[in-house]
């Protein structure tokens, strides 16, 4: 039975610890989407997880939607992200690209067009904007020619990733985003070879995954689900024989891991999640599955003790506890985060947060 603490080996590269920092989105890229030193200074603190999964980052300008959230599509983002990873590389630390298109969630104002999805559909609720939260408009139903562009920009996102210095990447494949919108009946309603059947609608996450690891090497590619909540306006009405499907074909591909937020409580936003995949998962997968909601501690050794879990992602717990790892060794205390500078932009709610020899020494 594996312990937190336990190495693992992960594709092409091993992790030193089964704690893994999940992608947090934070907002300190400015307009141009090309990191900077601050964001270098961030990732650096957090070097003491096994593996970093960076903040979700855009595969084209078409497919971001948040303000201030970094690219992989040209140049000047490949040199900023160059910072990034040189600094979790000097503090012996591993990271990888979560790489991001959000589809029916790119605002015009953002993504410069009309969004596109799976179907035409329209996101519910407001999309986060640089003038305010507006209402999502209707995307349009991506015609085979889109599809083909955009898995294009994902495999151009994951040399640019490599050419940054970054470990491997993950295809975002959760939270209502575009590969969500593909797989999941509540947002597909295609009729062509990309809709109707779990088959088909497996199509767009295959052959995003087929092209992006024959650009960098499937050894070095993981995807990430949100298979048991509703989030964004994305669930399915038969989530356990679609991720078991997801899992045969992860395995067929030769995925190496693939991280899940399964939520096991309600979330914040109030979803309530239906029963968990991974049981029914992990007996058809043989690659590494990280398990991602709401653990501390206690909870994340309970999950790993399930022999499920090969490693637990934590996410809003690194943003306010820079050595996370060791606090979870010690069972110290965990320091609560200032949710009002989560996506503030500045130092201040982001490289500020003391480790714990600085709390005790206070």
């Amino acid at each position: 039975m594996s312990n937190l603490f336990d190495p693992l080996e992960f594709g092409a590269f091993d992790l030193a610890n089964r704690i893994v920092m999940a992608p947090l989105t934070r907002a300190r890229s400015g307009k141009d989407g090309v990191p900077n030193a601050l964001m270098a200074a961030y990732y650096a603190q957090r070097a003491s997880a096994g593996l970093i999964i960076s903040e979700a980052t855009g595969i084209s300008r078409e497919g971001l939607g948040w303000p201030n959230a970094p690219g992989l599509w040209n140049d000047d983002q490949v040199e900023g992200w160059k910072l990034v990873t040189d600094a979790v590389h000097r503090s012996k630390g591993r990271i990888v690209a979560q790489l991001w298109h959000m589809g029916r969630l790119v605002h015009p104002d953002l993504g410069g067009g009309q969004p596109v999805s799976a179907s035409c559909t329209t996101a519910p609720d407001f999309a986060h904007t640089y003038e305010g939260k507006k209402p999502y408009v209707a995307a349009r139903a991506a015609s085979f020619a889109d599809i083909q562009r955009i898995i294009g920009d994902y495999a151009t996102a994951a040399r640019n990733a490599i050419a940054a210095g970054f470990d491997g990447v993950q295809i975002h494949g959760a939270n209502g985003y575009l590969v969500d919108q593909f797989l999941r009946n509540s947002a597909n309603f295609r009729t062509d070879q990309y809709g109707c059947s779990i088959d088909n609608r497996l199509r767009f996450m295959t052959e995003v995954l087929e092209a992006v690891g024959d650009a960098i090497g499937m050894e070095r590619v993981g995807i990430r689900f949100s298979p048991n909540v509703y989030t964004q306006g994305v669930d399915d009405s038969d989530p356990i024989a679609l991720f078991t499907a997801v899992a045969h074909r992860l395995e067929k591909l030769g995925v190496p891991w693939i991280e899940l937020r399964e939520a096991h409580q309600p979330t914040s936003a109030g979803a309530v999640p239906t029963v968990p995949v991974s049981p029914a998962m992990r007996p058809l997968y043989s690659g590494k599955i990280l398990l991602n909601s709401d653990y501390d501690g206690p909870s994340a050794r309970e999950r790993m003790a399930e022999g499920i879990a090969d490693g637990i992602s934590f996410g809003r717990p690194f943003i306010s506890n820079p050595d996370l790892p060791e606090r979870i060794a010690l069972g110290a205390r965990l320091s609560p985060g200032d949710t009002s500078t989560f996506y503030s932009g500045g130092a201040a709610g982001y490289v500020d947060y003391p480790t714990l020899d600085r709390v005790e020494a206070a």
